[in-house]
């Protein structure tokens, strides 16, 4: 088997199409030619990988995932993904940049690729297909069945699925249905917040900066501030952004805001592979006065507490289900909803917040797959406008903090970092840049 480019996939019996979920529904209508709404994960291993091995691994994982294996398509009124039965989609030396943009009729219209470099294996996908956790799952159930194939035994659990089971119906579904069942649907408030300001690099140059740490380290400073790793992480992003702010002189001062999306798996029961997610916005606003780093974690601790409950999430899904169940809103045209969603997220949604964070915590694979891997890494990838996004994921004692940013300075990354140095935390940096200004 060369590559795994001669197996043909013969088509199911009955061909089954998806609905968009609820937040899928926006990030086709965000496309454009310098965006993609595409996020990466990677696994670095033991040993350096076998292309073709992978190819072969990738060609059997592939089917136990209906809802990735598929094309987007285009009706009247909604997109949907239906099966996709075209030779690959095939694996690839990785690239400088990552998460390029996606066209949806480009790579046989899978909205999946896998790349290879040295001992990582990278994942990168269309956020219509799912959030994270759902990569996460056919990233890691790919990685035992590459490793199964070198000869060593791997026991599914957690993310790792066996790849001969049916599909289990949960992982299919649109769980925000199911839970949008609050009683009222509360408001957004929402206020322009401050923007990062930079040179913008030329056509999707992605500028990624690491920083590896140890989760002992991190957690040991987070008790001192009696916060938690997500809270701790948070403050120090908010306190690198008002530094930002504070030396670019703004005219005006605004609050400074992260966009934090949880994953709702937490609060409500589902196996959904596909997008489970909603966003929670820590803050602080700089014209109440001067905030130390101590109250800024204060602030950010109370903030979690309060708002990611079950009971706010519910109000959230609730608010974010109430448009598509408009019987008006499913008989307006695609094209005019377009419109509305892409003026909407550009004017008021995408200056709600002054940089992204996701935290995906500390990940576990079964045990007789620890031995093989080093470590893994989240990218959110090409932020929507001028901005640095910012991904962290741990393995074992390995926390990786991963910024992705389109704009060729790197102060927030830089006074993020300082931060956590002069907190006695040991920082090692990796970069896909030379040394930046």
């Amino acid at each position: 088997m060369s590559g795994g480019k001669n197996i043909t996939i013969p088509k199911s019996k009955k061909e089954i199409w998806y609905k968009l979920d609820l937040s899928a529904i926006v990030y086709p209508t965000l496309q454009r030619r310098d965006f993609s709404s595409v996020y990466r994960l990677s696994v670095v291993l033991k040993e350096d990988i076998d292309p073709e091995l992978l190819q072969r691994a990738l060609d059997m994982t592939l089917p136990r995932f209906p809802t990735y294996k598929v094309a987007i398509r285009k009706g009247l009124f909604w997109r949907y993904l239906e099966p996709n039965n075209r030779p690959g989609p095939f694996v690839t030396p990785d690239i400088k940049n990552p998460c390029m943009p996606m066209p949806f009729k480009a790579n046989n219209r899978y909205l999946l690729r896998i790349y290879y470099y040295g001992r990582r294996i990278s994942l990168e996908a269309h956020h219509c297909l799912g959030d994270g956790t759902g990569g996460m799952c056919v990233l890691q159930t790919l990685t035992a069945t590459y490793l199964e194939l070198l000869g060593h035994h791997i026991t599914p659990s957690g993310f790792v699925l066996n790849i001969f089971d049916t599909p289990d119906p949960e992982e299919l579904e649109d769980a925000y249905m199911r839970y949008a069942n609050a009683r009222v649907c509360p408001p957004r408030p929402g206020e322009k917040t401050y923007r990062v300001r930079g040179t913008k690099e030329p056509f999707y140059t992605l500028n990624i900066i690491d920083g590896i740490m140890s989760v002992k380290e991190v957690m040991s400073v987070a008790k001192k501030y009696n916060a938690t790793i997500t809270e701790y992480l948070n403050a120090v992003l908010l306190y690198a952004l008002l530094q930002k702010q504070d030396a670019d002189l703004p005219f005006k001062i605004r609050p400074v805001k992260i966009a934090m999306p949880v994953n709702l798996r937490r609060f409500f029961p589902s196996k959904t592979l596909r997008n489970f997610i909603t966003m929670v916005y820590p803050s602080v606003d700089p014209r109440l006065g001067d905030y130390t780093f101590a109250e800024i974690v204060t602030q950010v601790h109370h903030y979690m507490q309060y708002y990611i409950s079950e009971k706010f999430l519910r109000g959230d899904i609730t608010t974010n289900a109430a448009t598509q169940r408009n019987p008006f809103i499913r008989v307006v045209p695609l094209f005019i909803k377009d419109f509305v969603v892409r003026t909407f997220y550009t004017k008021v949604q995408d200056k709600n917040s002054s940089a992204g964070l996701t935290n995906m915590g500390a990940l576990k694979v079964p045990e007789d797959m620890k031995p093989h891997i080093e470590r893994f890494d989240i990218y959110m990838g090409q932020p929507f406008s001028s901005r640095t996004n910012c991904a962290i994921i741990s393995f074992e004692d390995t926390l990786t903090v991963n910024f992705a940013s389109s704009i060729a300075e790197a102060d927030v990354e830089r006074n993020f970092f300082r931060k956590l140095i002069q907190d006695g935390i040991h920082v090692k940096i990796e970069s896909n840049r030379g040394t930046r200004s």
